[in-house]
């Protein structure tokens, strides 16, 4: 049986618990719900940030978080998946990005949440933009996300 997979891009904030719910809703195999929540910081680059803003090509943005949730489930025994993230600006303490993800078993659960999380930092189609004191600036990809991304492509040692 496949995944239920859904996804939102939004600029409104999200709630854990309403998430929550309707990611299980009736489904009483599911014993594991792990939940990733993506938060601005206020600090970056060893500058103060005041605040971020994500833009995105509407439409092509779902379909990524749609491809990257249905990549998770060909890896892993996933009964449901839920991706929302936000767009416009937002302040540091804000929510940026919640993953669900749900099995039967907590390993697929973790290793699912964590594929996805990965992904959506090298994959998704979004541009970020931090505001400093000094002004804004567009954020770079960084080294360390496309390391987390390839080693999920790496074969296991024998």
């Amino acid at each position: 049986m496949a995944a239920r997979i859904s996804v939102a891009v939004q600029t409104e904030d999200f709630d854990l618990r309403h998430e929550h719910q309707q990611l299980i809703q009736n489904d009483h195999g599911i014993g594991a719900v792990v939940a990733f929540i993506g938060m601005v910081r206020d600090l970056n680059l060893a500058d103060d940030v005041v605040a971020l803003e994500l833009e995105h090509y509407p439409g092509m943005t779902e379909k990524s978080l749609i491809n990257i949730a249905q990549q998770a489930e060909k890896r892993w025994s996933l009964q449901a998946a839920r991706i929302v993230h936000r767009v416009g600006k937002m302040y540091p303490g804000d929510q940026i990005v919640l993953v669900l993800t749900a099995s039967a078993h907590r390993g697929d659960a973790y290793e699912a949440n964590t594929f996805m999380m990965d992904y959506l930092k090298t994959e998704a189609p979004f541009w970020k933009k931090e505001w400093t004191p000094e002004g804004p600036r567009w954020i770079e990809a960084r080294e360390s996300d496309d390391t987390a991304v390839a080693r999920w492509n790496e074969k296991p040692s024998a």
